[in-house]
């Protein structure tokens, strides 16, 4: 048996030390994942591999990158303020009403959980309910699927319209109008919880590498559907919904994630699940249905609470809604070639994908914060202070 020849530590030890000295001297640049332009392979320094374990791909992370240099690099992040109403602090000087009572009329999706006496701001008591016996004497009656009365007179109850559809409009005879946008009267996004209050919330540790892309959609719009197919002729794909569904059925995700199943007898319901299921892949596709300012619904916030990496086509100000480096948005590329290009490099790229989670990991979310405090969560109390400031019952007739 021949001896062991001694192992030489001298040479990488020197190029591990003269790489460290380059990097942070700046002279070597980690990818700027802000852009959605692929780093070129020659000058990417980082391991290529196809990576499924999400921990894993943190630690590489953190080992190349971390915190503070994300944070530095996002530091002057100027997402625009005013597309969000600010839901801080309220003027108590204001004055108002000390209790409002709104009564939610007719069929709503609005969740029945939300009904509650709610302790608000400045010392305001708001009675939110879908009972008219509760709120037998109601400051103002919330419309959602109904136009609201033509007139009101003196003592009627104050009318409030929402609409949140990407086609908002007021019905012309509300007194106070609910949309997603900033400029309405009371505003509401898409990114809270009550919108899924029952689902399975397992979070994959794991990354699926033999499918890239979740998505589920089951209303098939013609622009939406082809925007779709076309992106997933160039790369693979999982489609559980009814629309370009290449799974068996909607809830076929119960067969392949068991994890995700709810635990009871009860039918199963491919949202249920839908959380569990994204969280397995490494992207979700996310296309609104229709493209105009500020609609950002729960198809983006979806992906995001999943612990998934958005693809995003839909509002051309989405980066005031959502967090630095937390979505590729679609329409920055110049075709969906280069879009399927920088994704698939992105999937065998631990340390590029980690960074876009690295806004929730280091504490950096820019708006995010206000997204997440005007959503249908807090409406309750928002739209109670709106409603006292009016004067509610005793509000002038407009």
């Amino acid at each position: 048996m021949l001896p062991l020849k001694p192992i030489n530590y001298l040479a990488p030890m020197l190029a591990s030390a003269l790489f460290l000295l380059l990097l942070f001297s700046g002279f070597i640049e980690l990818p700027s994942l802000s852009s959605p332009i692929p780093i070129p392979a020659a000058t990417a320094v980082r391991p290529n591999i196809a990576f499924t374990d999400l921990a894993s791909a943190f630690e590489l992370w953190d080992s190349h990158v971390g915190c503070d240099r994300f944070r530095a690099a996002h530091a002057g992040w100027a997402a625009n303020a005013s597309a969000i109403q600010d839901g801080g602090a309220a003027d108590c000087a204001a004055g108002g009403t000390s209790h409002a009572s709104v009564l939610v009329k007719g069929w709503t999706w609005i969740p029945d959980s939300m009904d509650n006496l709610y302790s608000c701001r400045c010392g305001l008591t708001c009675l939110w309910t879908k009972s008219p016996v509760l709120a037998d004497n109601p400051d103002a009656v919330l419309f959602e699927s109904v136009t609201p009365p033509a007139t009101r007179k003196k003592g009627d109850p104050l009318r409030v319209y929402m609409d949140l559809e990407a086609s908002r409009k007021p019905s012309g005879f509300e007194d106070i109008f609910v949309g997603y946008h900033a400029k309405d009267d009371v505003q509401s996004t898409y990114a809270g919880t009550l919108f899924h209050k029952n689902r399975n919330y397992h979070i994959s540790s794991q990354k699926r590498k033999d499918v890239l892309v979740y998505w589920s959609s089951s209303r098939c719009l013609p622009q939406r559907n082809q925007l779709a197919k076309r992106f997933f002729s160039l790369i693979s794909y999982h489609s559980f919904g009814k629309c370009l569904n290449n799974v068996g059925g909607p809830n076929v995700a119960l067969s392949l994630y068991p994890e995700c199943s709810m635990g009871d007898q009860s039918v199963p319901h491919w949202w249920d699940h839908l959380h569990c299921a994204m969280s397995h892949y490494k992207f979700v596709l996310a296309i609104e249905n229709t493209l105009t300012e500020s609609y950002v619904t729960e198809k983006l916030y979806y992906a995001l609470d999943a612990g998934a990496v958005p693809i995003y086509f839909g509002a051309p100000n989405v980066w005031d809604f959502v967090p630095p480096n937390s979505i590729i948005d679609g329409s920055k590329f110049s075709s969906l070639e280069e879009l399927a290009s920088y994704v698939k490099q992105l999937a065998d790229d631990p340390i590029a994908y980690a960074e876009y989670h690295a806004w929730r990991r280091c504490g950096v979310i820019g708006n995010y914060g206000k997204t997440r405090a005007t959503s249908l969560d807090t409406l309750p109390c928002r739209l109670c202070e709106f409603i006292s400031r009016k004067g509610g019952r005793s509000a002038n007739i407009l």
